[in-house]
């Protein structure tokens, strides 16, 4: 039993480190799209506005993401992780698609698919805690 306990206590803590560490990567790459907007938007072929508002994006949703970690069932934070990671492969293959046929938008489509997911990331999280506090009372 003892054993039982102790190796759930470890796959938590694995868990909410595994969070911690998603939301701290989509922090330091917002922190990177606003602070190099002009030279990554370049590389990108996305107008500086755009790499700015997915970097405060990214900042808001990585933020909500590790500040919400001990308030959510891990189950929740697992679904929500997939879905995002899932949508971000399908956003950059769009988008390598795009560039490959010749269009300047594969870009966009990457860096607007992290301006969107983001927020919604944090929204759904903000909701599940709202959702989780009703059902409490």
């Amino acid at each position: 039993m003892a054993q039982t306990q102790a190796t759930a206590t470890t796959a938590t803590r694995r868990m909410v480190m595994g969070v911690v560490g998603d939301g701290a990567v989509k922090v330091l790459l917002g922190a990177a799209f606003v602070v190099g907007a002009n030279q990554i938007g370049h590389l990108l072929g996305v107008p500086i506005w755009l790499m700015v508002g997915s970097g405060v994006a990214l900042l808001i949703g990585g933020g909500t993401e590790i500040g919400y970690v001990r308030s959510r069932p891990m189950r929740t934070y697992t679904r929500l992780m997939v879905a995002y990671d899932s949508g971000w492969v399908l956003a950059a293959l769009a988008g390598v698609l795009v560039a490959w046929r010749g269009s300047d938008g594969g870009g966009e489509v990457w860096v607007g698919y992290q301006t969107a997911a983001p927020l919604a990331l944090a929204v759904f999280l903000v909701a599940a805690c709202s959702e989780r506090a009703a059902s409490a009372s």
